[in-house]
C-alpha cells in the first residue's frame, strides 16, 4: 500500500489519496512550527504523491488555512483535493486579547461558534479568502460532538442540522462543493447526522482504530448503504498506537488507562511475533474498510511525515491480522488489508 494510492470518495466525483495531509499542527498546535518547516512538509507530502489536504478555521485561528493556501496556491488546482470546515467564525482582534487555547502564537483572530445558514456561507468565503484559493472540494461541519461541546452538544447539533447542513447541501447540489458532511470525534454524532440528512462526507477522529471498532455496529454500515465516504483522523488514538504501551503513553489526549495499556501491550506482542511495526499496523488497518477513503495524519516535522509514509508502505502479512482476530484483539467483522 502506498500513500499515493487513490480511492473514490464515497459517491462523489472526488478521488483522494489513501494518506492525507492533516494541517492542524501547522496551526501551531501546542507549540510553534516555523514557516520553513511548514512549507517543507507540504513539499515532502507532494513529492510522496499525497494529494489530499485537510485544514480548518479552528487550526491556529486561521493560521493553518493561511499556510495551506501558501503551500498549494501555485499547484494546479485540479491536481489536489482540499477540505476545510465550518462552525466557527473568525473575527480580527488584538493578539493580546485572544485565548488561543491549545494553539501557540496563532493568527490574530477570535473564534466563536456559529452553525447558522448565513454564518456557514460566510465561513466558506472567509476560508477561501485566507487561502486565496477558488474552491473547497469537501466541507465538514466541525465539532458538534460531546467531546467539544459538553452539555451544549444537543443544541449545537440541532443548530447545525437546521442551519449549516442546509447551506452545505445547497452548495453541493449546485456543484460548488464536491462533498459535504460532518467532522467530529464521535461516530454516534456522524450516524445521527446521516440519519437526518443526505450527507456524503465524514471526518471521524479517533473512533475507528486498532483499539476501537464500535463504528462497525451502525455508522460504517449506514455509510456503505448510503454511499458516504469517510476520512479517519487520530488513528493513533492521540499517541499510544504510535508509541506503544510506554510510561506516559497518551490515549485520547490524556494518560492511557491501565486497561488500554494492557490491550496495546498484547497487540505489541503480536507485532513482535510477525516483525510488524505497531504504527504501521494502526495506519494500514484504518484504510482497509471499503468506505474509508483516506487516513489523515498531522505531523510536526518532515522526519515525522516521512516516518508515517514509511509505516504506511510497510508490508504486513495476512497472518498478522488473523492472529489479532484469533486472540480477540480485533473484531472478527473488521476488514483488514489483504497482506
Amino acid at each position: 500500500m502506498r500513500p499515493s494510492d487513490t480511492r473514490k470518495f464515497g459517491r462523489s466525483n472526488l478521488t483522494v489519496t489513501a494518506m492525507g495531509f492533516g494541517a492542524a499542527p501547522i496551526g501551531n498546535l501546542f507549540r510553534e512550527i516555523d514557516e520553513a518547516t511548514s512549507m517543507a512538509m507540504f513539499d515532502a507530502a507532494w513529492d510522496a504523491g499525497i494529494r489530499y489536504f485537510d485544514t480548518a478555521p479552528l487550526y491556529g485561528n486561521g493560521l493553518s488555512e493561511i499556510r495551506t493556501g501558501q503551500a498549494l496556491r501555485w499547484r494546479r488546482r485540479t491536481d489536489f483535493v482540499l477540505s476545510s470546515k465550518v462552525g466557527r467564525i473568525l473575527t480580527p482582534a488584538p493578539r493580546a486579547s485572544i485565548d488561543f487555547g491549545p494553539y501557540v502564537n496563532a493568527a490574530p483572530f477570535r473564534a466563536h461558534f456559529d452553525y447558522s445558514y448565513d454564518a456557514t456561507l460566510r465561513s466558506i468565503e472567509d476560508s477561501l479568502q485566507r487561502m486565496a484559493l477558488e474552491r473547497l472540494d469537501i466541507c465538514f461541519i466541525h465539532d458538534t460532538d460531546h467531546y467539544t461541546r459538553g452539555d451544549e452538544q444537543p443544541a449545537a447539533f440541532e443548530e447545525a442540522m437546521s442551519g449549516a447542513a442546509h447551506a452545505l447541501l445547497r452548495l453541493r447540489d449546485e456543484g460548488v462543493i464536491g462533498a459535504v458532511g460532518m467532522g467530529v470525534n464521535e461516530w454516534e454524532v456522524c450516524h445521527a447526522a446521516l440519519e437526518r440528512h443526505d450527507f456524503d462526507a465524514f471526518l471521524l477522529a479517533g473512533r475507528y482504530t486498532l483499539l476501537e471498532q464500535e463504528a462497525l455496529d451502525k455508522f460504517l454500515p449506514l455509510c456503505a448503504e448510503r454511499g458516504a465516504g469517510v476520512v479517519i483522523g487520530g488513528g493513533f488514538n492521540s499517541g499510544i498506537l504510535a508509541t506503544g504501551a510506554v510510561p506516559g503513553a497518551k490515549y485520547n489526549y490524556a494518560a492511557a488507562p491501565d486497561h488500554v495499556m494492557a490491550r496495546v501491550a498484547k497487540i505489541e506482542a503480536v507485532c513482535r511475533e510477525f516483525a510488524v511495526s505497531l504504527p504501521a499496523a494502526a495506519l494500514q488497518f484504518v484504510v482497509a474498510h471499503p468506505v474509508i477513503a483516506s487516513f489523515v495524519a498531522g505531523t510536526r516535522t518532515v522526519g515525522q511525515l516521512q516516518q508515517n509514509i514509511d509505516w504506511f508502505s510497510q508490508p504486513i502479512p495476512a497472518e498478522f491480522w488473523a492472529a489479532l482476530k484469533d486472540q480477540g484483539l480485533l473484531r472478527e467483522d473488521a476488514p483488514v488489508p489483504a497482506g
